[in-house]
């Protein structure tokens, strides 16, 4: 079995969920996980934690399922590529549900050859339908919902996954 490492980034939950989210993250990694949860200032009476996890390949995959069952619940799971496998990255948020993206070796979105294939057929040529279709691909929605969390964190200390040089 291959393992890999990733990164688990709750960046809302009501006070409420967070025992249950801690819960279902250590049900997933089949070890008691306990998170640091700070105020989210972008939502009202919500928290954000970080959790760096280490697992077999489709770690990410099994704690997106878990956690998209919360609808007030918005996070990023990322699974790092390993020998044998792409990288992962998972977005959620209550208004747009789950977005699914591979990832190469240096975090670089992976967009498969037939997905942009039916995005130029689909677009009939039409540049604004062709850009939607891509931003949709790469999960420009997501992003921009999801950074007005992510920077509410500005000033929180960095986790590096690896050390480069």
């Amino acid at each position: 079995m291959t393992t890999t490492n990733g990164v688990l980034q709750v960046l809302s939950a009501p006070s409420p969920m967070c025992p249950h989210v801690e819960w279902a993250v250590g049900g997933v990694l089949g070890v008691p996980v306990s998170l640091d949860w700070r105020p989210q200032p972008a939502e009202r009476a919500s928290y954000r934690a970080e959790y760096v996890w280490r697992g077999p390949v489709g770690t990410a995959t099994t704690l997106s399922s878990a956690l998209k069952r919360w609808p007030r619940l918005r996070f990023e799971v990322t699974e790092t590529a390993t020998a044998t496998s792409e990288g992962e990255r998972y977005a959620y948020t209550p208004s747009l549900g789950i977005h699914h993206a591979t990832m190469g070796l240096h975090g670089d979105i992976l967009v498969p050859e037939d997905r942009i294939r039916h995005a130029l057929v689909t677009s009939g040529g039409d540049d604004r339908a062709l850009r939607a279709a891509l931003d949709d691909l790469l999960g420009a929605a997501w992003d921009a919902e999801l950074d007005v969390f992510r920077q509410a964190a500005e000033g929180e200390p960095v986790r590096w996954l690896t050390e480069v040089g």
